[in-house]
């Protein structure tokens, strides 16, 4: 969704180096990541079939339906590679401390890895990201079967959802995390 250039941010000034304390920190951000992204088949489903209709990306109920139930195998495979893959730009371009302040366990500093997940998601360079593997995963699966614009479509659909998701998840952290202060 974003059209400007990905800012590049500087390298971190004081990386991890220690591989264990490094290992251990990518492990609870994609954690983090992973809990607050993944929910029940149910849910899924009905969040999935909602955001084809509103979008109209699906022209029937009972296309979205269709839809949303293809989705499933693929979107755990694909929030792992890409949780991991926002652990790897943190570690490049956040500090040590910062980094031991965002792995603190603490329910507001979870709040913040999903809510710089969620940026992550919509900058530039993941958008095309997540494009190209929704579309590797459709044309693996067979259900393309060649790389065309209606697999294009689709993969950017999915894109939409996931990034939708997502945000929702964090806007809902959010709103806890106000009521909490009140």
């Amino acid at each position: 969704m974003s059209s400007a250039k990905d800012a590049v941010p500087a390298p971190a000034e004081q990386p991890v180096r220690d591989p264990e304390l490094k290992q251990a920190m990518r492990a609870h951000i994609t954690g983090v990541i992973l809990t607050r992204v993944t929910q029940d088949e149910a849910r899924r489903a009905e969040a999935l079939r909602d955001y084809l209709a509103v979008t109209q990306a699906a022209p029937d109920v009972s296309a979205a339906d269709t839809l949303s139930l293809m989705i499933p195998p693929l979107m755990p495979s694909l929030y792992r590679r890409w949780s991991g893959m926002f652990a790897d730009r943190l570690f490049e371009t956040a500090s040590a401390e910062q980094l031991r302040v965002l792995c603190d366990g603490s329910e507001e500093n979870g709040a913040a890895l999903a809510l710089t997940f969620v940026m992550f998601l919509e900058s530039e360079r993941m958008e095309k990201q997540m494009s190209a593997d929704l579309c590797a995963l459709g044309n693996a699966s067979g259900a393309a079967g060649e790389h065309s614009a209606m697999s294009e479509k689709m993969a950017d659909v999915a894109a939409g959802y996931i990034r939708s998701r997502v945000a929702e998840l964090a806007s809902r952290q959010s709103e806890k995390e106000g009521k909490k202060d009140h």
